[in-house]
C-alpha cells in the first residue's frame, strides 16, 4: 500500500475522533485515568485537537512526515487511557468488553503503521 493511501486511511479517522472529543467530550473524560494529573476535560480537548490536527497533518505531503510521527506518538501516548477502558468496562455487555479488550493489541498495528507513513513520507522543505 502506498505511503499516500495509509496516510489517508489514517486520517480521516483521526480528524472523526479529534471532532467527537468536542461533539461528546464526558466519554473521553471519563477514560482518562486519575493518576494522570490534570483537569480531564482539558485532556480531552487536547487530545481531540492533536487528534484532529495529525489527522490534518497526515492528508497533505508537506506535513504527513512530522504528523506521521505525532501520530506514532499520540497512539502510545492514549495507550494508558485504554488500558483504562479494559479496567473501567469490567461490568459493560460483553460486546463492550471485547471492543476494550481490542484495542489494546490494535495499537500495535496503528504505530507500526504511522512508522511506515513516516518512512515513506520526504521531509518537510525549510521555507
Amino acid at each position: 500500500m502506498s505511503t499516500q493511501r495509509l496516510s489517508h486511511i489514517m486520517a480521516f479517522p483521526l480528524i472523526f475522533m479529534g471532532v467527537l472529543h468536542f461533539v461528546a467530550p464526558k466519554p473521553f473524560d471519563a477514560l482518562i485515568p486519575d493518576e494522570i494529573p490534570g483537569d480531564k476535560r482539558t485532556l480531552t480537548y487536547a487530545s481531540g485537537v492533536a487528534e484532529a490536527a495529525i489527522g490534518g497533518g497526515l492528508l497533505f505531503p508537506r506535513t504527513r512526515r512530522l504528523a506521521a510521527a505525532g501520530a506514532a506518538a499520540l497512539f502510545i501516548a492514549v495507550f494508558p487511557a485504554n488500558i483504562n477502558m479494559v479496567r473501567l468496562w469490567q461490568d459493560k455487555p460483553a460486546w463492550m468488553k471485547t471492543i476494550a479488550w481490542l484495542r489494546l493489541p490494535l495499537q500495535i498495528p496503528m504505530v507500526l503503521a504511522a512508522v511506515k507513513v513516516y518512512r515513506g513520507s520526504a521531509p518537510a522543505e525549510r521555507a
